[in-house]
């Protein structure tokens, strides 16, 4: 069918459509949006936090992420291995004029292609809507993004973080002395990022926290501050405790085996089923434990490892992740390392882009193993610069500023 969205007039094969504000919402398992002009700039939209979101040249083919092992906690590993420029649940095509032509699911599950004179949506599991625009870049992405789930709750707050002074080489002695020093200034949260824990997968103190983690939470409190901490609920290591206990929790592939979810801390990383009901019963009893310790932030990171192998497991990630924010009551949830879109209305902060570092690029990860997720300030704004335009439904977490002269390559 023909269909004239303001100055541009698009043939499209869709199976129902109906006005929507800035648009039109099209009906179907698959749709295909025909331009009318031929494009050299596609809208990529990477699957979770750290993924690539930019506008890529379609005239490059891709380069496949190395090595395969990394790829889970890079993007959707579909999206790195087709060849093709895939996007994660929208995409777009620039026209000559700069004009966009905008295609955005409006379920969880789907991917959009980009080709010169072609963007096709298609949906992985049951949903079916989609909306299309064309005009003005940021016009056409406000009009999407008013569409999609939001949460907002006031400004978002301000929060020392453990994580880029001190890495995992944290403890309790440390951290009561730099709570000392945070307190002098404006901040609202003190958040315990990772190295709290004995391992992952295993929810408590280790040997360098012996008053534990409620004694800590206590401590900030006194200084008038909020406690946060970090955990990674649906990921496991094999020294962890709770793989040797209960293996029948593992997420696994057709054969049976455990799917891998990355590798980091130089052990592979193991993704919990989301959709085992005492997985999620764990989860929430994780949550609550933190709550009962007296953190009301909550950073939640490697969330794509509960959405596996990627948008086909959307649908049951939301649905573990809805179980989670209801046992989080009113705590303030940060996602990390989630997939975007599917995390709408959930999250109440969401990063939305990869990690900062006190240099501008790793270029061994980026130029040799062909990766765009790794840490590193060109990184980080690139992607978080592409999705600013969500700051209408959530509140967008760029990562951390800090400010030093000390290990500082910039």
């Amino acid at each position: 069918m023909r269909l004239s969205l303001g100055e541009a007039e698009v043939c499209l094969t869709a199976e129902g459509l109906e006005e929507a504000p800035g648009g039109v919402r099209l009906v179907g398992r698959e749709v295909r949006v025909f331009p009318p002009f031929r494009s050299q700039r596609f809208f990529r939209h990477g699957w979770q936090s750290w993924s690539l979101a930019a506008w890529v040249d379609l005239a490059q083919a891709p380069t496949p992420l190395l090595p395969e092992a990394r790829r889970p906690q890079a993007d959707d590993p579909f999206l790195l291995e087709t060849g093709a420029w895939w996007g994660s649940g929208l995409g777009a095509l620039k026209g000559p004029d700069g004009k966009v032509l905008l295609l955005g699911a409006l379920d969880v599950g789907a991917r959009v292609l980009g080709r010169e004179d072609l963007l096709l949506g298609r949906y992985s599991g049951e949903g079916r809507g989609w909306f299309l625009a064309y005009g003005e870049e940021e016009e056409v992405f406000s009009a999407y993004a008013r569409l999609l789930p939001e949460r907002r709750s006031g400004r978002p707050p301000r929060v020392w973080c453990s994580w880029y002074s001190f890495y995992t080489g944290i403890g309790e002695d440390l951290l009561l002395k730099v709570l000392d020093e945070v307190a002098a200034f404006p901040f609202e949260v003190f958040q315990v990022d990772d190295g709290w824990q004995r391992a992952l997968g295993d929810w408590e103190p280790n040997e360098r926290f012996p008053r534990g983690m409620a004694y800590l939470a206590q401590r900030v409190r006194e200084k008038g501050l909020r406690a946060g901490i970090w955990l990674a609920p649906f990921l496991v290591t094999a020294d962890s405790s709770l793989l040797r206990e209960r293996p029948d929790w593992l997420l696994r592939d057709g054969d049976g085996r455990p799917v891998r979810a990355g590798f980091n801390w130089g052990k592979p990383l193991y993704a919990l089923d989301a959709g085992n009901e005492e997985v999620l019963e764990w989860v929430e009893s994780l949550v609550r434990k933190a709550l009962a310790w007296g953190y009301d932030y909550l950073k939640l990171d490697f969330l794509y490892a509960a959405a596996l192998p990627g948008a086909e497991g959307e649908a049951r990630y939301r649905r573990a992740l809805t179980r989670l924010r209801e046992a989080a009551k009113e705590a303030y949830l940060l996602f990390c390392g989630a997939p975007i879109l599917a995390s709408l209305g959930l999250a109440d902060g969401l990063r939305v882009g990869p990690d900062v570092a006190p240099y501008w690029d790793n270029e061994d990860r980026s130029f040799w193993l062909a990766d765009p997720t790794g840490p590193g300030l060109r990184n980080a704004l690139r992607t978080t610069w592409h999705r600013l335009w969500l700051s209408e439904n959530v509140h967008v977490d760029p990562d951390v500023a800090y400010f030093r002269t000390r290990f500082n390559l910039l």
